[in-house]
């Protein structure tokens, strides 16, 4: 259903991330490295989580279940990106032949979950995500309070 907090939700989340990705993660990547839409994925993710995760719990709750749901929104962003980013890095590694079966690039997404988690993994990111997913948890809570 739509509602107000939804679509701020969808809208904070999608800022958020598409930031944090462009401006501190995609300068970590190594010199010559062409992210592609690497940003502009994270974002459609967040606008995702934060639409069906923030959205739903943090409309008419109090301000600690807004906040809560902000931290668990963008910790189910991190997971999400990570994934779906990680599954792309296989796909396009299995097509050049790196891997010698199924199982292998299976175990691959995930030991490439753990390198790109190792990437991201600055204080400066933690600290906007974090900070930025109680945000829009908070902002979310107030309009879903304000518009029902």
């Amino acid at each position: 259903m739509w509602t107000f907090a939804h679509v701020v939700a969808a809208v904070l989340f999608g800022a958020l991330v598409w930031s944090v990705s462009e401006y501190l993660i995609e300068p970590r990547f190594p010199e010559g490295f062409d992210p592609g839409l690497f940003a502009e994925v994270n974002a459609a993710i967040a606008a995702f989580c934060g639409w069906s995760i923030l959205g739903s719990r943090s409309a008419g709750v109090s301000v600690s279940g807004s906040i809560s749901a902000g931290f668990t929104a963008i910790a189910m962003t991190v997971i999400a990106a990570l994934f779906l980013q990680s599954f792309y890095d296989m796909l396009m590694r299995s097509l050049r032949r790196e891997y010698d079966g199924p199982a292998e690039a299976v175990v691959a997404v995930f030991e490439l979950m753990w390198d790109h988690l190792q990437t991201m993994s600055t204080p400066e990111v933690w600290g906007a995500l974090i900070a930025g997913g109680i945000v829009a948890g908070l902002v979310t809570g107030f309009f879903g309070r304000i518009w029902r």
